[in-house]
């Protein structure tokens, strides 16, 4: 039988190497987009994507605070946003395998294979900038958070597209710019041009949680800004911080009206 794209998306799942998981999303990613992978296929992903040994795997808030004005400070930054990158790709590639009762049209699936391919591309930055530095993703513990968001939302797509790209990938949008300072006035450019590329292609991730939020919202017949709100109010565990990068946000179609009534 031929590959179907979910079952590409299934093989990234799987993968427990990340140097692996670069390699097939690239790989399925130029796939996909010569229209070699035709058939969208309905296999169940899996509940958990697989994870090399390393790194180990703590709660959120046992997570030390990172400082930029030492080179370990600043490559545990880096070590947290390659970790943050390698759950990107499976979720990206999670939101191609899990909604697929949906009858959701080939443009959905082109944006979060495109997702996938640009996260890939994301991590591969971040790993060989630890390794120009003598360090090397799993040296240093990571948290579970992402993928926990994951599973809160395993069941429904308007609760993932709201907790994922539109409150997640979204905050990114806020934090990039600081991080992006505070590593120039600590004479790291190489980490700063990679935040920058990031923080730059996270804008049209952010649009696509916009674009298939409202179009799932238009078919169930919901008015998207509310859903959205009651949706964050009910599935996420914190709440929105301000300041908000108002720009960014607005670039990816998401302005204010969409989270200010959410912010803490």
């Amino acid at each position: 039988m031929p590959l179907t794209l979910i079952d590409a998306a299934c093989h990234v799942l799987n993968a427990a190497d990340p140097a692996e998981k670069v390699r097939l999303s690239a790989h399925y990613g130029g796939q996909w987009a010569a229209g070699k992978l035709q058939e969208i296929g309905s296999a169940r992903p899996p509940e958990r994507p697989a994870r090399p040994e390393r790194p180990t795997l703590c709660r959120p808030g046992d997570m030390k605070r990172r400082r930029f004005g030492s080179p370990g400070g600043r490559i545990a930054f880096m070590h947290a946003i390659a970790h943050i990158e390698l759950n990107a790709i499976d979720l990206a590639w999670d939101m191609v395998a899990r909604f697929t009762d949906e009858d959701l049209p080939a443009q959905f699936y082109a944006d979060w294979v495109g997702v996938a391919a640009d996260e890939a591309r994301h991590f591969q930055l971040l790993a060989d900038y630890l390794n120009k530095n003598a360090a090397a993703y799993g040296d240093l513990p990571a948290h579970d958070g992402l993928w926990e968001a994951a599973h809160l939302t395993s069941d429904d797509i308007l609760a993932r597209l709201a907790l994922v790209p539109l409150v997640l990938e979204a905050r990114g949008l806020d934090t990039t710019p600081a991080a992006i300072q505070k590593l120039r006035q600590n004479g790291d450019t190489d980490a700063a041009a990679i935040l920058k590329t990031i923080g730059a292609e996270e804008i049209p991730h952010v649009a696509a949680g916009v674009r298939w939020f409202e179009y799932i919202c238009e078919v169930r017949g919901l008015e998207p800004k509310a859903t959205y709100q009651d949706l964050v109010r009910t599935r996420f565990k914190g709440t929105l911080k301000a300041p908000f990068a108002t720009d960014a946000r607005a670039a990816a179609g998401f302005d204010a009206a969409w989270y200010e009534p959410l912010a803490g």
